[in-house]
């Protein structure tokens, strides 16, 4: 038999007085998990998943903090880092956390300081509200699906962040920042994931609108670079999974943005029994192309 997660449907008021801080805490003690590791380079113990991607002792950290903090929403957590779980046990969740507390752990290893943590809220498995934490940078982009986009400056990495609700919306600035077109393309592409095919594609645009500016970029921040206008256009053709574009996908969305199939157009699925996503795009509000 199927298990089931039975929650009550999420009212707005529930989303911002009560997840939102819960959410935005579990990000930035997540985030200070990470930074206590990043400073002591010579014990990362470093090991590798399955499909011989890297994990280090600061993904781990980080997914005991986010998994105490949001423990007490007793919603489902559904982690890069977790446990492995079949779809049968998770496909009729009607609520669930869906986390990667460290993306970019290439570039925490490199030490360019591209790394974030990425926290969504899915609801009837899209998502619902979402929280992406730069710690390095002590940047905060949050987002409530038709409640629009924001970035937070400032945050600093804490073990024992506390933050309200009142606090956060006060912090909050809107996005997009920028609204000007470019003379330019700015296309985002991934600093260490980038791939024959994404130049290809690169290449096929200028062909289409003449300059391209490329900018290199690990982990999901490239969506938040759409998301503030100062990039354009992103994307992808090597292997991601739900957890690195859920909430990403979201704070673009909520800035008037978009993320599409490569393939189709369509719009990305969640909660699949693959969580493997296909080559995708992103465009900002004002991409023209």
């Amino acid at each position: 038999m199927k298990s089931v997660t039975r929650m009550p449907v999420m009212t707005e008021d529930e989303l911002r007085m009560h997840l939102l801080p819960e959410l935005f805490n579990a990000a930035v003690r997540a985030g200070a998990a990470i930074m206590e590791v990043y400073r002591h380079s010579d014990d990362y113990a470093v090991g590798y998943r399955d499909d011989r991607t890297p994990v280090t002792a600061a993904d781990r950290a980080a997914h005991r903090a986010i998994k105490e903090a949001l423990g007490r929403t007793r919603i489902p957590i559904l982690s890069e880092e977790g446990r492995a779980m079949r779809c049968e046990e998770r496909c009729n969740w009607e609520l669930f956390w869906l986390v990667d507390p460290l993306d970019g752990t290439l570039e925490f290893l490199k030490g360019n300081n591209e790394f974030t943590v990425n926290i969504a809220l899915m609801e009837n498995n899209r998502c619902r509200g979402a929280a992406i934490y730069v710690p390095y940078f002590g940047r905060m982009y949050y987002a409530g699906r038709g409640e629009g986009a924001w970035v937070c400056e400032g945050i600093t990495p804490d073990a024992s962040a506390d933050y309200t609700y009142g606090r956060i919306v006060a912090a909050g600035r809107p996005l997009p920042s920028q609204t000007k077109a470019r003379d330019v393309l700015r296309v985002a592409v991934s600093r260490s994931h980038r791939t024959p095919e994404t130049d290809a594609h690169i290449e096929a645009l200028r062909r289409r609108v003449g300059a391209v500016e490329v900018v290199e970029q690990g982990s999901s921040y490239k969506f938040c670079m759409l998301a503030e206008g100062i990039a354009d256009y992103y994307v992808r053709t090597s292997d991601t999974c739900e957890w690195d574009t859920a909430a990403g996908e979201l704070i673009l969305a909520e800035a008037g943005g978009s993320t599409r199939s490569l393939a189709d157009g369509a719009a990305l699925r969640y909660n699949k029994e693959d969580l493997r996503n296909p080559w995708f795009v992103c465009r900002s509000r004002d991409c023209g192309v």
